[in-house]
């Protein structure tokens, strides 16, 4: 595992951003401050690891290393299940399945011509009620009707009147 704060002297590298301790008591990230300085609108908003990472290391007080440490694990772990064909829950927030998809035929945009499509495994997102509420602005969410079945018109479920 790539280290990520093992730099030498007062500069560490997390990929291609470059970050400067200092002699203050104040750290200054380069890149990365520009961009939290300005305030983005929800939509479009990418989570990076890196801010997983500062996540962890503000609220549960672990050092930086620790907290990318932890992050990292917690991600390999979801990635090998997934690989593994396991479904992972995670309570409040989601499911992880993984979907397999038979051959089929498609077609090449560019000349038109059928092309076969092989069958492969995909991974398959569903959140969780509680996720989808917060998402929603905690609204309710609606059950959607089921198809082909008419409701019934009092609670004991009697259609006549």
């Amino acid at each position: 595992m790539l280290s990520l704060f093992g730099g030498a002297g007062n500069t560490s590298f997390l990929s291609d951003a470059v970050f400067e301790k200092p002699r203050q008591k104040v750290v200054r990230i380069s890149k990365l401050n520009i961009l939290r300085e300005q305030p983005m609108s929800d939509v479009g908003k990418t989570v990076t690891r890196y801010e997983l990472y500062d996540a962890v290391y503000q609220k549960v007080g672990l050092s930086r290393t620790e907290s990318s440490a932890f992050v990292e694990l917690v991600l390999e772990e979801i990635k090998d299940s997934i690989a593994r064909g396991e479904t992972v829950k995670l309570s409040s927030f989601g499911t992880f399945t993984v979907r397999k998809k038979g051959q089929r035929m498609g077609r090449n945009p560019k000349t038109g011509a059928e092309v076969p499509i092989s069958p492969r495994r995909v991974v398959v997102f569903k959140a969780s009620a509680i996720m989808k509420q917060q998402i929603n602005g905690d609204r309710p969410l609606q059950k959607k009707p089921s198809k082909g079945k008419a409701l019934p018109a009092d609670k004991t479920g009697s259609t006549e009147m």
